[in-house]
């Protein structure tokens, strides 16, 4: 699931749920899907503490 560089990639497009997803720039994180022309960022934002109260 990582790339050579250790960073983590998408298995599918959020969108249409292609796998035709290609590095949009020189920008971590920015994707382009192929299939449906779109292209999005993604972004790790932390842990979620599991079970307990929300």
């Amino acid at each position: 699931m990582s790339t050579s560089e250790g960073r983590a990639v998408p298995y599918y497009c959020p969108f249409c749920a292609s796998e035709d997803l290609w590095p949009a720039s020189e920008t971590h994180g920015q994707w382009e899907c192929r299939s449906c022309t779109r292209t999005f960022a993604l972004r790790f934002v932390g842990l979620s503490a599991t079970g307990g109260d929300r």
